[in-house]
């Protein structure tokens, strides 16, 4: 019986240290994981796009180096004669620098003005 409580009470104590844990370290991951973007490249219009007279936007997934480089792009949605220019522009962008390596999402909007 003495163990039953035992086992209980340190099942009690580990969910109460538990529970206060995860919302400081989702706030200390929300404030890492997205970094500014220091120095932000406008997009070239394509030319094709100008053509046809599409605007949009493009939805581009950066991977950022510590020392704020970007390492890949991706395109999770967005206009395909858009997406190259967006992914061309965030490649070219710079980030704060970081402690670590994180993902960042940019929409880029276009409008053939």
């Amino acid at each position: 019986m003495r163990l039953r409580k035992w086992v209980l009470f340190l099942a009690v104590c580990g969910a109460v240290s538990l529970v206060g844990a995860p919302a400081s370290l989702a706030q200390q991951d929300q404030s890492e994981n997205h970094r500014k973007m220091v120095d932000r490249v406008v997009p070239l219009y394509p030319a094709l796009a100008r053509k046809m007279s599409i605007s949009g936007s493009v939805k581009i997934e950066a991977v950022v180096a510590p020392n704020g480089t970007v390492k890949s792009a991706g395109i999770p949605g967005g206009h395909p004669v858009l997406a190259q220019a967006g992914v061309d522009a965030v490649r070219r962008s710079k980030w704060e620098t970081g402690s670590r390596e994180t993902h960042e999402i940019v929409v880029l909007n276009f409008h053939p003005d």
